[in-house]
């Protein structure tokens, strides 16, 4: 492999002649060797919108001249096109406070805008830097990719299952069926009452995550430091929100107390908490599917869902809900990664955190896994989901919980006794209740009918 010989504040560097990155990145990439974990594209992409979002402030403020913005803006653009993928190589398993990752891209974006000018116009520090510190542009990244994720991946997947949701409200009206609780037969509900309920849970979770935007539509850029603004012109903080906001359709905001922005990670950890919300829903409506398609023949079978591929490598024929497993799986990597957020997001010790880069990848990566687990299901599985109408009504007509609609004729301790004597015998319930003497059979026909108990 060729080298060419950077330098640092440390002294020289060999890097990769083939590489953009500098002395910085080169020794991040040699003392931290552990995992395989790298800092997510997500962040690459955030940390390239707000560079060049700085540069516009500060060419607007006067700071920077509008040549070194454009570059720098020409370069972050590669970047947002994939242009410079492999330039990026650091592990999440870095310094906290994700300085390396800050200078990585500093460092890519000054040679790569030099060598398209052909002249050293911008310096890693002096220029892509400038006004800004990694403690203030690593939180900002975060809120980037963050925001973005909800809104571009993760809402967009809750409105198609919920889309599918609604069709199958309408294909499905009128079916009444066995509800169950406590995995117990319950009273009757139709079938597009239960799915209206898995479409409440999609409904509240989108409610839940946009409730989280607005906090993570704060931006700590302008907090350099500590959360003073040294080194930042006065106005910073509010011109990069203000240029942010234009590169990504988004309303960005600078944070009013820069303090709290380097140092509290609270509004992620809400954030996430909508997310793990999201995924205890999942959890539920996934569960739900494959106990209603149990079977085929001595389970639930009250529904049939897509048959995707062979289930077993010895049994053959057998076909399992693949896409259920999948997506609860996914509920549960979201619920570990809630408690690594939450603890990272305690560790704001005096004036920064330093546990961002693990807040950064275990967030993303619920966000991702939510987002593409739900297209996966709702693709392969949810939007082919059929009653099977024969088994509802077949299992509504043996449910002895039917007998809770006798109440107000003959009174709980009968409708008892006569649910329990129908299960001891074997016998219908209109057998029970008549032999008991508790109603004649036209009254029981009259009493009972469950499609006036939904």
């Amino acid at each position: 492999m060729n080298y060419r010989i950077e330098h640092d504040s440390m002294g020289e560097v060999q890097v990769p002649a083939d590489k953009y990155w500098g002395a910085q990145t080169q020794r991040s990439f040699q003392n931290f060797k552990i995992g395989t974990e790298k800092m997510p594209s997500e962040i690459i992409d955030a940390f390239a919108i707000l560079k060049k979002g700085a540069a516009m402030a500060n060419s607007r403020l006067g700071k920077l001249s509008n040549e070194k913005a454009d570059l720098i803006g020409k370069v972050c653009d590669e970047i947002l096109e994939g242009k410079l993928e492999g330039n990026f190589p650091l592990v999440v398993w870095q310094t906290g406070s994700g300085t390396q990752s800050n200078m990585n891209l500093n460092e890519v974006i000054a040679n790569r805008g030099n060598e398209i000018a052909g002249n050293k116009l911008l310096h890693p520090n002096d220029t892509v830097n400038m006004s800004q510190s990694s403690n203030d542009t690593y939180p900002t990244a975060l809120h980037i990719a963050c925001a973005s994720a909800i809104e571009d991946k993760v809402i967009p997947a809750i409105d198609r299952m919920i889309q599918t949701c609604e069709r199958l409200e309408k294909e499905n009206e009128g079916v009444i069926k066995c509800g169950r609780t406590h995995l117990q037969d319950a009273v009757p509900v139709s079938f597009s009452q239960e799915i209206s309920g898995w479409r409440a849970c999609l409904e509240k979770s989108k409610e839940y995550l946009n409730a989280s935007l607005p906090s993570l539509k704060e931006l700590a850029l302008g907090g350099t430091a500590v959360g003073t603004g040294l080194n930042a012109p006065e106005g910073f903080g509010e011109a990069s929100a203000q240029a942010i906001s234009e590169l990504t359709d988004k309303n960005f905001v600078t944070e009013e107390n820069k303090f709290h922005s380097l140092s509290a990670k609270d509004g992620v950890v809400f954030a996430h908490g909508a997310l793990k919300a999201l995924a205890g829903d999942l959890m539920k409506i996934a569960n739900d599917v494959r106990w209603l398609a149990s079977g085929p023949r001595l389970g639930l079978g009250e529904i049939y869902i897509p048959e995707n591929e062979p289930g077993s490598s010895i049994m053959p024929g057998k076909v399992n809900p693949t896409q259920c497993e999948a997506l609860t799986m996914v509920a549960v990597q979201v619920m570990g990664n809630d408690a690594a957020i939450g603890f990272a997001s305690s560790q704001g010790n005096f004036e920064l955190n330093v546990f961002m880069p693990v807040i950064a990848y275990n967030f993303l990566q619920s966000a991702k896994l939510l987002a593409e687990g739900m297209d996966s299901f709702n693709a392969n599985c949810f939007t082919g989901i059929r009653a099977n109408r024969d088994k509802m009504q077949e299992n509504l007509n043996r449910s002895l919980m039917l007998v809770t609609g006798l109440n107000p004729y003959i009174g709980y301790e009968n409708a008892a006794k006569t649910a329990k004597k129908a299960f001891a015998e074997n016998i219908s319930l209109r057998e029970a209740c008549t032999e008991l003497g508790f109603m004649t059979e036209e009254e029981f026909d009259k009493a009972l009918q469950p499609e006036k108990m939904v």
